[in-house]
């Protein structure tokens, strides 16, 4: 099958822990050497950041990246794209007439935006994943919410054109329906987590309790909430990890912002703030806590928790979005109220307190994404959606004829 990934902002190549490179970077990246590695021809479209940048590009996990010419080959912040998937969308439809892929799934609004515009006219049936939502994000964000004014009616146009649906999360379905779309051509297919390289091994004991927490540095992944917790958590230290490089964090405003949170909580000498880290020393870093918080306000589905399970170590998460389908209170690790620091901070204290709770959340953390997320069982049901839409595109045209 030949698959047209179309990621308008998240280059699956790009450097992660920065603004705008995340989760959903993972999330392509992954995807598509999974399904790659079951034979599909995967093309990856992105817009180009870089002038230095080739335009294509075959990488080692067997699929192709191909950097869009729409707006400057410079950085530009996600939310300020718009005025250019005009001619993303033309770019793919010149691309789609001379070899059309057999599906085309696009990841983000914009990128459903310009695969809806490019496919009407070359006929492609359409998978669409929303990674986020405009509506949840407004809801939570209010006034400092940057994305355009014509995300939330865009989405639903999106969600209205598209063939198929796949959310990441059964709360996001709810969302959706919320927002006006059918049930009935929404799929849930979640993300997933590379079990060769994260996996339970053993790690070096530490003198203190460790907490360890991974995402970009922006307010909503609730990292000021585990720095004023910390203070209700005696002796144990916080790792943060993302952002910039380390040598960089000091002109990095949130990073900035948190070291002064943490002084006016009386806990800056248990919090290390280490800037970037690579994927390949990801395993190293969970696996030396004793337990990942993963505490935003909101979260579309969150990859963290999942490969802290993966790594065999408890979590402590927010009962928000994704994240309450993959951490099972109780079993795999404790839900909390979001933006809640005192409930955080009880939740932390009974996990560092039981090493046996401890355990037993890690090993059945690990259990179930080997069940359940790895990225081969996630390129399977992503391959039987696709494969649904073509059998729903034959069978219209059929009728028809």
């Amino acid at each position: 099958m030949r698959i047209a990934m179309v990621s308008e902002h998240a280059d699956p190549l790009a450097v992660l822990g920065e603004v705008d490179a995340g989760g959903q970077n993972v999330h392509v990246a992954a995807l598509s050497a999974a399904l790659a590695r079951r034979r599909h021809r995967v093309t990856v479209y992105t817009r180009r950041d870089c002038p230095d940048a080739p335009e294509r590009v075959r990488t080692p996990h067997g699929y192709d990246v191909v950097r869009v010419p729409a707006g400057p080959a410079e950085r530009v912040p996600k939310d300020e794209l718009l005025p250019h998937m005009g001619a993303f969308a033309e770019f793919l439809e010149q691309e789609w007439r001379a070899e059309p892929p057999d599906v085309a799934h696009g990841h983000f609004w914009m990128s459903g935006l310009a695969s809806v515009l490019a496919a009407r006219s070359v006929d492609i049936p359409v998978v669409q994943t929303y990674h986020a939502l405009g509506v949840v994000k407004r809801r939570h964000q209010g006034a400092a919410d940057t994305s355009p004014p014509e995300r939330v009616a865009i989405e639903r146009m999106v969600g209205r054109e598209v063939d198929r649906i796949a959310a990441t999360c059964v709360d996001e379905v709810f969302e959706l329906m919320r927002m006006g779309l059918p049930r009935s051509r929404m799929s849930v297919v979640p993300c997933g987590v590379d079990p060769e390289l994260f996996r339970p091994a053993p790690a070096e004991r530490l003198t203190r309790p460790r907490v360890v927490t991974v995402g970009r540095l922006v307010p909503r992944k609730g990292f000021e909430d585990l720095l004023r917790a910390l203070s209700g958590v005696p002796d144990a230290e916080l790792v943060i990890a993302g952002g910039p490089a380390a040598d960089r964090l000091g002109e990095d405003p949130e990073a900035r912002r948190l070291a002064d949170v943490a002084r006016d909580c009386g806990v800056a000498d248990r919090v290390r703030l280490v800037g970037q880290v690579s994927r390949r020393s990801m395993p190293e870093l969970l696996r030396s806590a004793d337990v990942v918080a993963c505490v935003p306000w909101y979260e579309p589905f969150g990859i963290v928790p999942l490969e802290a399970m993966a790594c065999g170590v408890p979590v402590v998460a927010s009962a928000v979005g994704g994240l309450t389908d993959t951490v099972v209170d109780g079993v795999t690790g404790l839900l909390v109220p979001p933006r809640d620091p005192r409930a955080l901070a009880g939740a932390l204290r009974t996990v560092l307190a039981d090493r046996t709770m401890r355990d037993t959340f890690g090993a059945a953390g690990a259990d179930r994404v080997r069940a359940r997320y790895t990225w081969d069982r996630i390129a399977e049901e992503t391959e039987r959606v696709y494969a649904r839409v073509r059998h729903s595109e034959r069978a219209a045209a059929g009728g028809a004829r």
